[in-house]
């Protein structure tokens, strides 16, 4: 059954080893924010820079894993519909949204809203690194500068992730305009027992 994250807003929940993730774009162009822990030792998390490492590029997707701070695989991608994720850029936060949309005040973030949802299991602020953002459209040059572009998943567009350890998983509909084309919408999941 297909559990729905409201626009702006996150989730956290267990992952067992030979679950299956599958993240759901509901109505196109929508990304979705991934942080991964071990469930056994949370000190161990999601890392953009191993996964580079190990899997030799910055394109992730389907047959790639997702490594740890401890150089172990945490989920396999066994499906990806879109093709397009991001694992360059952090979750948008308070002085993400003064820098880019000179906005100040109160107004939903994926750091937010990670932070929020992995309290219950004693994640703190600084335990939170870079996310693997699902169905996010980032493009580079061969000057290395990157640009946000409007993401290129069409609604129904989904990906699985295949757990290679127990987990703890905070995931969001990402509340940072550029990121998402201009507008909000809800990201859609469910676990998939093996």
């Amino acid at each position: 059954m297909m559990n729905t994250i409201p626009p702006k807003s996150g989730v956290a929940f267990r992952l067992k080893k030979g679950q299956t993730l599958k993240v759901y774009d509901i109505q196109g162009r929508q990304v979705s924010d991934m942080l991964l822990y071990n469930a056994d030792d949370i000190k161990e998390k999601i890392s953009s820079g191993k996964t580079f490492d190990y899997e030799e590029t910055i394109l992730l997707t389907k047959g790639n894993y997702l490594w740890s701070n401890r150089s172990n695989k945490m989920v396999e991608i066994v499906e990806d519909t879109n093709g397009r994720n991001d694992f360059l850029l952090a979750p948008c936060d308070p002085k993400t949204f003064k820098h880019f949309y000179n906005m100040t005040g109160d107004h939903p973030s994926c750091f937010g809203n990670l932070y929020e949802n992995l309290k219950e299991f004693e994640i703190e602020k600084d335990d939170i690194p870079s996310a693997f953002n699902i169905f996010m459209n980032v493009t580079f040059n061969s000057d290395g500068k990157i640009k946000v572009v409007p993401p290129t998943s069409k609604a129904g567009d989904h990906i699985r992730f295949k757990a290679q350890m127990d987990l703890i998983v905070g995931l969001t509909a990402c509340s940072a305009k550029d990121s998402n084309g201009g507008s909000f919408k809800p990201i859609g999941y469910e676990i998939i027992d093996a």
